[in-house]
Order: structure tokens, then sequence, then C-alpha cells
């Protein structure tokens, strides 16, 4: 997302940007003293949301947001201001959010991931939600079309949330089994119960008709990334929606998902 902050006082803009870093670090920002450096900026550069003062000399907040829309009609403006007043003004140039100085980052960010979100639904390249939500912040379950997937074992979900940790690499039998049943040696009677749980999986998912999502090779199984809508998968690409849902728990039912971590906190490495 390529972000401007608009404000003529160097403090107050200096708060905001420091406040954008911290809600939203993986966008492009640019903050800008004056209206005429940010108008020259948007006519030049793509800009997804303005945050904009009202109270400006020369080229107020509000005239600003009007030149910003006729040189970039998708873009999103949030007013940041000290005046309750103008609240009218502003969404009558179709603004997105105002926000009262000094801004509260928890209000910050709840107008950040609104436009995140709208963004994501109707950028030219987006498709239609997916039928599979898949979650694996704070528990694991899978819904199909708003509703919670059953499984007859639990092995058999588990086989599903270690297939969705690997987004799309292909798993071996001899690799799941050795994850799937760790303090076990490798044997026949294991690779015949896990072929169990494949079908036990494939016949579980073709009956929402979701089968399309596990592919089977040969002597491997994947999960098509492509074909659900995953909170770590989002958290990954960093979307802010997914960034703050984590709250330090991924896939908490299944030991081995403890050496993902690393991907999701670095800091773990």
């Amino acid at each position: 997302m390529n972000v401007i902050a608009v404000d003529d006082e160097e403090l107050a803009l200096r708060d905001l940007t420091r406040s954008l870093e911290k809600v939203w670090p993986g966008c492009e920002l640019h903050g800008f003293s004056s209206s005429k450096r940010a108008l020259d900026h948007a006519e030049g550069h793509p800009v997804d949301v303005a945050l904009i003062d009202i109270r400006m000399p020369g080229m107020d907040g509000l005239e600003l947001a009007k030149r910003l829309k006729d040189a970039q009609p998708g873009a999103h403006i949030i007013f940041v201001t000290s005046y309750e007043e103008y609240a009218i003004d502003a969404f009558a140039v179709h603004a997105t959010g105002y926000l009262l100085k000094p801004v509260d980052l928890n209000d910050l960010k709840r107008e950040l991931t609104f436009v995140y979100e709208q963004s994501r639904r109707t950028s030219p390249g987006s498709t239609s939600p997916s039928r599979v939500r898949v979650q694996t912040f704070n528990g694991f379950d899978i819904f199909v079309d708003g509703k919670p997937l059953a499984f007859k074992r639990s092995k058999t979900k588990e086989l599903l949330a270690l297939l969705i940790d690997r987004r799309g690499a292909r798993v071996t039998t001899r690799e799941a089994c050795a994850v799937l049943w760790e303090d076990a040696p490798y044997s026949p009677s294991q690779s015949s119960y896990f072929r169990s749980l494949v079908t036990d999986l494939r016949s579980t998912l073709a009956s929402v008709d979701a089968g399309e999502i596990v592919v089977k090779q040969r002597d491997s199984l994947a999960i098509d990334p492509s074909l659900i809508d995953c909170d770590v998968y989002h958290f990954l690409e960093g979307d802010p929606i997914a960034i703050n849902s984590y709250k330090g728990t991924y896939l908490p039912s299944y030991s081995w998902a403890e050496f993902s971590l690393s991907r999701i906190e670095p800091s773990r490495k």
C-alpha cells in the first residue's frame, strides 16, 4: 500500500508517520508538510491512502482531498484533525475516515484495516472470496461456505493442518508419517493407516465439493494455496488484518508446528 501523510505542523507529522510505521510497517510511506508537495507527489506516484490534516495554510485539507480524488479516484482519504466540526465537510468529499488528534493507535489501526479490506475486495485483480477458509491462529479450523468442517478422525484433521502448514510444498507418505507419529518408527502398518487417512481426508472434502484443495500425486500430497483463504498465508504476505489477528498462537494442538514459528516470529530462529 502507498500511503501519504500531510500536516503542516512538523511535530504532528512526525507523530503521525511514526504511528503509521507501527500500525502498518509494510506500507510505502511518504510524509509532506505542504499540500502542494503532496499533490505534486500524487500526480506522479500511486496513492492508496492519504491521511490529511484539514486546517493548513494555502490549500487546506478539504481542497487537497478534492484534488487528490480528481488525480486518483481510488485513493482513500482519512482526515486527521483537532476539530470535530469539519466532519460533515469531510464526508462530503467522500472521505473514508475521520480521526481526531492526538491519534489513538487502535483507532488508526481500525481505519487502515477497513481501508485495506475495501481495497482488497475492489482491486481490479481481486477474485471472489474462497469458499474454503482456514484458521491457524488461536486454534485450527476449516470452514466451507461459512460452516465448520467436521472430521471423523483427529489424525485426518492433523494431516490437513500439516498440508496447510507446508503452503503447497509436496509431502511424501514417509515425511508425513514422520511428522504425525514422531515417536514411532516407519512401518508397513503405519503406511497403511496413513493411506486410510488420505482416503478419509479426500472423501470429507469431496462431501462439501472442496476436494480440489488437495492435490494428490503418486506418493505425495499438497494443498493448493490459491483455493483457500488462510490467515497465516495472509500474515506472511503482510496483510494487516492477519497481522493484527495474530496473538502468538499458531496451530497450538500440534507440537510439530513449533518448528514453523520462525517464519511467523523471526526472533525465534
